[in-house]
């Protein structure tokens, strides 16, 4: 009489009646204690390399790189345990629009963090505001301040024909060839959009700070450009009407009207007489406008000159393009602000005009 079987001889056996069915087992199972070790590792390299730590580091990405290519970039820094991981995670959390430029990291960053802080924008090398109204030479003094480049570098950039040439061809419908103007001071005066500026690349090169600038005139004016009701005028005229009305406009509820003034003088043959033109011409700022000033020859002076000046006299900001694309429909020919508040009157005959002149401007002075 034979023995009982041990359990093991009845493994055996039974993996002798049925040996598919063990060989998928056994495949299951190696597949189990593979990819869950392989979950445990993934789970393990998503973590902080260095839990608690106060160390920091900058780490620079550069434009272009893919998520791979930034994982690399984190685990050669120290920051990430393992890039194959990262690029797991970015990609599978919808997450691969990451930002180049240069970040303040720290080992005690879990993946989540680094992600979501990259997904912003890293630390702004260089950040500038430039303010409605500016012009060019008071741009390259700003950009000067808040970088490594040079106001006279700034300028000459700007005014390199081949520099200028570059964007015509990149922004057709902006910036035209009406910039080459001999009477023109600066081709892209008023080309340059008020804005704040911020750039993550520490070497950023100076052309892709100006076109920044232009780039995003031509993303407003194209966003109003539909709607304009003086298509008849091109991009570049448009442009130096919206600068005139930035410098004589103090509220957004009034540049619709002073932009009508303009227009409604234009079609009457009538000089502008905008103050604001008399001061780029003499190239300095005074509070006051005397009449030997107003006697400047130059084609800026529209107390001289009819129509409007070669170019734009500074950088006009949204609602200035807005109301030179779209003026308010009047009969004004003249306006005129109160000293004091800053309020504006318009008028639609030049004794109306003289009224308001005695009330707010004469009687001020006495």
């Amino acid at each position: 009489m034979a023995g009982k079987k041990n359990p093991f001889q009845l493994l055996l056996q039974k993996m002798k009646q049925k040996p598919k069915l063990w060989i998928a087992a056994c495949i299951i199972m190696l597949a189990v204690v593979v990819f869950g070790g392989a979950a445990l590792f993934y789970v393990s390299a998503l973590k902080p390399v260095e839990p608690g730590s106060h160390k920091t580091k900058l780490v620079t990405i550069p434009p272009g790189s893919g998520v791979k290519e930034i994982g690399h970039i984190l685990q050669k820094n120290g920051i990430i345990k393992n890039a194959w991981a990262f690029a797991i995670y970015a990609k599978s959390h919808h997450q691969s629009g990451l930002k180049a430029g240069t970040y303040q990291m720290s080992p005690s960053m879990d993946t989540s963090e680094i992600v979501s802080s990259m997904q912003k924008g890293g630390i702004a090398m260089i950040r500038f505001t430039v303010p409605e109204g500016a012009g060019l030479e008071e741009i390259a003094e700003i950009i000067q301040k808040h970088s490594s480049f040079r106001k006279e570098e700034v300028l000459k950039r700007a005014d390199d024909p081949a520099f200028v040439q570059h964007l015509m061809k990149k922004y057709p419908r902006l910036v035209t060839k009406e910039v080459f103007n001999q009477q023109i001071r600066h081709p892209l005066e008023g080309y340059f959009f008020p804005a704040t500026y911020s750039f993550y690349d520490q070497h950023v090169p100076l052309d892709a700070v100006l076109e920044t600038m232009v780039a995003k005139t031509n993303a407003v004016f194209s966003a109003y450009a539909g709607k304009s009701t003086q298509a008849r005028l091109t991009p570049h005229k448009l442009l130096t009407m919206a600068s005139l009305i930035e410098e004589e406009a103090t509220e957004k509820a009034d540049r619709a009207k002073i932009s009508s003034v303009f227009y409604n003088r234009l079609k009457k043959n009538m000089p502008l007489q905008t103050d604001p033109t008399v001061l780029y011409a003499l190239n300095r700022h005074k509070e006051k406008v005397t009449y030997k000033d107003l006697r400047v020859n130059s084609p800026y002076n529209t107390y001289k000159h009819k129509g409007l000046p070669p170019g734009p006299i500074a950088s006009p900001g949204e609602q200035s393009i807005k109301a030179a694309l779209k003026p308010e429909k009047t009969d004004y020919l003249y306006f005129l602000a109160n000293v004091d508040t800053g309020k504006v009157y318009f008028a639609k005959t030049l004794k109306e005009h003289n009224a308001l002149k005695e009330k707010y401007i004469a009687k001020a002075k006495r």
